[in-house]
């Protein structure tokens, strides 16, 4: 089964509006896992507006399943974090420095000798690495040339599509999981799915090892509460 990870940044969006620890990431880590989530994922950015490094430190020695830490390499803070804690999963993402949130992949083939260093530093910490790219074949080719061991579909485009035509949507998405298996890389996915596209991402997708979904589940668990938010998901992946 396809593994669910849960970005918990927008429980950091709430905590940090009024200050304290209200509600408390860490508990709410703990709580996630416990509910059967199999990875907890975060992306600090620079000014730590949701997630801080702090946490990122705090997480790390509570997280029993996957911690999965994005975010943008050419950072040298976020390269000293990520080399201090050693997340199981590093997924390098080009934001910019004030970006909302990420809306495209790397250009692989531009970016190829950066990623190419970077990927080779992380790997020899240990940590598996995934590279975030658009379901774009040329920039998969790119990726598998970097020695990544994975790469992270950025699902946006899918996800804005699905409504009015479903099978146009996932089309490249499809056509990319078959080039990631040709080219032997793992293939994980993220970015705007939610319960009502979910599943049928899943079963059209060969290959896909791990889902991260962060503002649908937090927005779902307002209603339905952390541990049936847990559960819902989990269907939709079965």
């Amino acid at each position: 089964m396809t593994r669910l990870s849960v970005n918990i940044n927008k429980v950091a969006t709430i905590r940090n509006a009024r200050g304290g620890n209200m509600p408390d990431l860490v508990q709410v880590a703990k709580d996630i896992e416990a509910f059967g989530a199999n990875g907890i994922t975060v992306h600090p950015r620079p000014d730590e507006r949701h997630i801080r490094y702090d946490d990122v430190r705090e997480l790390r020695a509570v997280v029993k399943t996957e911690l999965n830490v994005e975010g943008n390499p050419k950072e040298d803070r976020f390269v000293d974090l990520v080399s201090e804690v050693l997340p199981d999963q590093v997924t390098l993402v080009p934001d910019s420095q004030n970006q909302l949130t990420s809306n495209h992949g790397w250009d692989t083939v531009k970016n190829q000798g950066y990623l190419t260093e970077i990927i080779a530093k992380f790997r020899n910490l240990g940590i598996r690495t995934s590279i975030f790219v658009d379901a774009d074949l040329d920039m998969i080719e790119g990726a598998a040339t970097t020695g990544t061991d994975r790469i992270e579909l950025y699902t946006e485009e899918y996800a804005s599509g699905f409504e009015k035509n479903r099978l146009a949507a996932i089309e490249p998405y499809v056509a990319a999981s078959k080039k990631a298996m040709e080219l032997k890389l793992g293939l994980n996915a993220g970015h705007d799915l939610n319960r009502t596209n979910l599943r049928f991402f899943a079963e059209n997708i060969v290959g896909l090892s791990e889902v991260s979904i962060g503002h649908a589940f937090v927005s779902d668990a307002l209603y339905y509460g952390f541990e049936n938010t847990v559960g819902l998901y989990l269907r939709e992946l079965r």
